[in-house]
């Protein structure tokens, strides 16, 4: 196993960290796998972050990680627009994340497509009317993340998916969501990587029904570590099992032990 795999992308929230701490082990398994020349990817949901500050916010915690094997939600995103071309936009979105959009033509009042982050705050009726109203006269919706509820930043919250979904139901529409467990950010981290066959390529996460069920339809090999948000009711979870299942991360280093 050990000389199979030959990449391997993290998940950020819940496996190296949570909740603002790094959990023990994660810096020196990462330092050992780079050591063993397997490629990383730290693949994260956050919209919040760029693949700048994401890095930064790593490399202060004394991570070693480079800004081109990070790839964030609002990363993709932002990509996925690009390819697309459009003639306009409104990101709804509040921090870092926001870096990555900074050359796409922005539109508040008539663009061509809504695209929903994290908007904290402003995720208030005017804005959430205004985005109605506009998808009803046409404008496409984009979502960034499927995922309605979150707690890794400490209180359980609502996020982007529950926002999306809304105006997905208030309008009569489909969206186009990116995040996992969404093939895009799969296709986009895998573009990042140096050609390696899909199957020697481990993703290890958190969490069943983004991490594990995105990364199986892509045709990874899967971790499953039971920590961050993770809940014993999740093993039931349906259409995919985990290759592995660890408890922590200091227990993945045994994959490349064995």
């Amino acid at each position: 196993m050990k000389d199979n795999i030959a990449g391997v992308i993290f998940d950020l929230d819940g496996v190296l960290e949570f909740q603002g701490s790094v959990y023990t082990g994660a810096i020196k398994l990462l330092d050992y796998i780079r050591e063993k020349g397997i490629q990383i990817r730290i693949l994260s949901n956050s919209t919040l972050k760029s693949r700048r500050s994401c890095t930064e916010n790593l490399s202060q915690k004394g991570f070693t990680i480079y800004e081109h094997e990070v790839i964030t939600a609002s990363f993709a995103t932002a990509r996925y627009l690009k390819k697309i071309n459009p003639k306009s936009c409104w990101v709804m979105l509040k921090g870092e994340g926001l870096e990555e959009f900074a050359n796409l033509p922005q539109d508040t009042e008539n663009p061509e497509y809504l695209v929903l982050g994290d908007l904290r705050d402003d995720f208030n009726f005017r804005n959430l009317n205004k985005a109605l109203q506009l998808l009803t006269k046409g404008a496409r919706l984009v979502v960034m993340i499927t995922e309605r509820v979150d707690n890794s930043l400490g209180e359980l919250e609502l996020t982007v998916g529950a926002y999306g979904r809304m105006l997905e139901e208030a309008a009569g529409i489909k969206a186009t969501y990116i995040g996992k467990p969404n093939s895009y950010i799969f296709d986009i981290t895998l573009s990042t990587m140096e050609p390696i066959d899909k199957s020697r390529i481990l993703m290890i996460g958190d969490k069943m029904e983004t991490d594990i069920l995105g990364a199986g339809k892509a045709g990874l090999q899967t971790a499953l570590i039971k920590t961050g948000e993770f809940k014993e009711k999740d093993m039931g979870y349906p259409a995919i099992t985990p290759d592995f299942v660890f408890n922590s991360i200091e227990e993945v280093s045994n994959i490349f032990n064995n």
